[in-house]
């Protein structure tokens, strides 16, 4: 199975087995060269508060701005960033309604319309897929990065081939090992994880010289700040695919009792649109994409919530732009 195939069943299996959320392809560290593959956000115990604010991700600059529930500010003294930042920030936060806004005098006054949870999410656990480890590419160095930084909970690799002990001693021992079939959709644990320090200090490994090694360390309030922000990006993108190709042979195909992913009946596999499917594909057959609601699928699978009490329904995939 291809990688990309393998990430798509590996997320469907997780949403089955796991609380919480299941995201892909997010950006795991603070000068964003690094991207994990999948990243399961554990809820904690205001999950359910965050789930009622909107199913779209918050912007950072909102979050951190001095916006609360009580009287209105005036937008621009509430932010502490460049104004361009600060008013996309509000705009966007008005659209999925975590702002209110009113104006006075031509000015324009915002209040959040609910306090934000702090503690609404738990473990952060990422998961490095690599089915083929006959290909490694830049593995071992990326998960000793993610072992040095400490900015998830919990880092794992998952792998469709068979583990041996050279595998393992060439992983960093703080790394979890999964052994994950998707053709029988099993996940056997060959490895338990050590959880990180994601409230020390990390130290972020940079570029590789012959002689040097850019390294920085990252103080534990960055990391928080890093963290909340993967978890409400996890919150607002989720797994699956945002568009369908527009292919007769492409259908809403179905792995470990979700649905929501492309799966080609010309191929006899899941495609990635991107990279696999259009006009120079020999089994291309033009025609309207398949009928695909993955909010809804999304809401039925996991504890996201696409419409909570209040939250006015946006044009769909707005939050992923």
């Amino acid at each position: 199975m291809r990688e990309f195939a393998f990430e798509l069943a590996l997320c469907a299996r997780l949403e089955a087995d796991v609380e919480g959320i299941v995201s892909r392809q997010l950006g795991t560290s603070l000068n964003g060269n690094r991207v994990m593959d999948i990243v399961h956000v554990e809820p904690g115990p205001d999950f359910d508060a965050r789930a009622r604010l909107t199913p779209h991700e918050i912007p950072d600059a909102a979050i951190e701005s001095t916006v609360g529930v009580g009287t209105a500010r005036y937008w621009k003294d509430a932010f502490d960033c460049h104004p361009e930042r600060a008013r996309t920030a509000t705009d966007r936060a008005i659209e999925i309604d975590f702002f209110e806004r009113e104006r006075r005098g031509g000015r324009e006054y915002v209040r959040q319309t609910a306090r934000y949870p702090d503690d609404w999410f738990g473990k952060l656990v990422g998961i490095e897929n690599k089915p083929d480890l006959g290909r490694p590419g830049a593995l071992e160095a990326q998960l000793r990065r993610d072992v040095s930084l400490g900015l998830l909970d919990e880092v794992i690799l998952a792998t469709a081939s068979h583990v041996t002990g050279a595998h393992l001693h060439r992983i960093p021992d703080e790394v979890g090992v999964w052994r994950f079939d998707p053709d029988r959709g099993t996940r056997e644990v060959l490895r338990e994880p050590t959880t990180l320090s994601p409230t020390e200090c990390g130290i972020d490994i940079g570029d590789r010289r012959p002689t040097e090694t850019a390294i920085e360390t990252v103080e534990p309030a960055a990391k928080a700040q890093a963290r909340r922000r993967i978890a409400e990006r996890a919150y607002g993108k989720g797994w699956r695919i945002d568009d369908f190709p527009h292919c007769a042979k492409v259908a809403d195909g179905e792995y470990a009792g979700a649905r929501g992913m492309p799966y080609c009946e010309w191929k006899g596999r899941f495609v990635h649109p991107a990279a696999e499917c259009g006009v120079d594909c020999a089994g291309h057959e033009p025609a309207a994409p398949p009928d695909v609601d993955i909010d809804v699928e999304r809401d039925r699978r996991s504890s996201w919530v696409a419409d909570p009490d209040g939250h006015q329904c946006r044009q769909a995939g707005l939050d992923r732009f």
